[in-house]
């Protein structure tokens, strides 16, 4: 063997184990580990107070993309406080809404556009008929990413001078969140007629009326999209606010999860699997399989027109890049490696993806997948 052919394999020798000692590393994990299940939730939560929480839950229920919202207590320091001393204002609790909303169907600019048009962002001293420092308005924020934004919704409210006096709604960092009684979840439900001459009564409609007119009814900007609709890709500026880093990361700038650490990738429920920016639908859990990566595997597509591939010669090896035809997302990559019927195995990250299971099919857009998982 000539010395020329000696250093080459000795250089490629060097930079697989130095590959694979990176990957280990990146893991953190030893050869041989079982790993661990450890799936990530993506919901987050966003805390308003707007005066009587009955009349806070309906605009906020109503969104798609909103899990649920909670009636109940926060902004004092007495532990578990009661309907009835929070109403006396015997504690500094005020009456608050805490949302369970998911970020990559909408975006928590979107919930403050929301709230501000439930309340009377200029009265510090309640809300409509109901007076005291316990039905205040006023936005919790949970991050510093919530504070910020929150911010700037107010100033941008304050300079659009729709209304004639300062907006003084204070921004707050949240604090323990009490659910109130159970009597008080969905009461515009539980009680339709009590809550609507409730509501009629307190002036809270005529006032946002007045106020916002035919703009009162906001709508969402769509962060996904279902079958069938035109899509445009947001600004690179609306996907910053609307994916997490991760899933920026992935879906815009190539990156690549963690594997094990991510969170469909022992995912067994029934369902499809579409695009986070787009919503197109890419992948089906009928054709997921267990492929020992740590990644989502799937031996084909559900809709083979929704992914694009195109050679990838990064890390100085050839591989098939795999994209969504609309977004244009970075998804993964294909391999020869899988089991029957095709042999392939594309091969996902999660970050690119939003699962969507089989009961909530004909909900979100997606009903013409149903009938795949409907039971013979």
């Amino acid at each position: 063997m000539t010395k020329n052919k000696t250093a080459s394999l000795i250089i490629i020798s060097l930079f697989i184990l130095a590959l694979a000692g990176y990957n280990a590393f990146a893991t953190n994990e030893k050869p041989g580990f079982q790993h661990q299940d450890r799936a990530v939730t993506d919901i987050k939560l966003a805390t308003f107070a707007g005066g009587c929480f009955w009349c806070m839950e309906p605009p906020f229920e109503k969104l798609a993309g909103v899990q649920k919202v909670i009636s109940g207590y926060t902004g004092g320091d007495k532990k578990n406080p009661t309907y009835k001393a929070v109403a006396r204002g015997l504690t500094q609790h005020v009456e608050a809404v805490q949302v369970h909303y998911d970020p990559a169907r909408i975006s928590y600019r979107d919930l403050l556009q929301v709230f501000w048009r439930s309340i009377d962002p200029t009265d510090d001293g309640g809300q409509f008929v109901d007076r005291g420092t316990q039905y205040a308005a006023g936005i919790f924020v949970h991050d510093e990413e919530q504070n910020r934004l929150a911010r700037e919704s107010k100033m941008a409210l304050a300079e659009s001078r729709r209304f004639n006096k300062k907006i003084v709604t204070p921004i707050i960092q949240a604090k323990e969140f009490y659910p109130a009684e159970e009597y008080h979840q969905d009461f515009y439900r539980k009680s339709p007629v009590h809550y609507k001459t409730y509501r009629y009564g307190s002036g809270r409609d005529q006032f946002i009326d007045k106020a916002w007119g035919e703009e009162r009814n906001y709508q969402p900007m769509k962060v996904s999209m279902v079958a069938g609709e035109k899509f445009s890709k947001p600004s690179d500026e609306k996907l910053k606010e609307r994916l997490t880093a991760l899933q920026y990361q992935v879906t815009q700038e190539n990156g690549t999860e963690r594997p094990y650490n991510n969170k469909y990738w022992n995912n067994k429920k029934s369902g499809i699997y579409v695009d986070i920016v787009s919503g197109e639908p890419l992948f089906s859990s009928l054709d997921k399989y267990k492929s020992g990566t740590g990644w989502p595997s799937f031996t084909r597509p559900l809709v083979a027109r929704n992914i694009v591939s195109r050679s990838d010669v990064s890390f100085f090896v050839e591989r098939t890049e795999l994209r969504s035809a609309r977004a244009d997302s970075h998804l993964g990559h294909l391999f020869d490696d899988g089991p029957a019927p095709t042999g392939l195995r594309y091969c996902i990250n999660s970050a690119a993806l939003r699962f969507v299971s089989a009961d909530k099919l004909k909900a979100e857009g997606y009903a013409e997948y149903v009938s795949l998982f409907s039971k013979n």
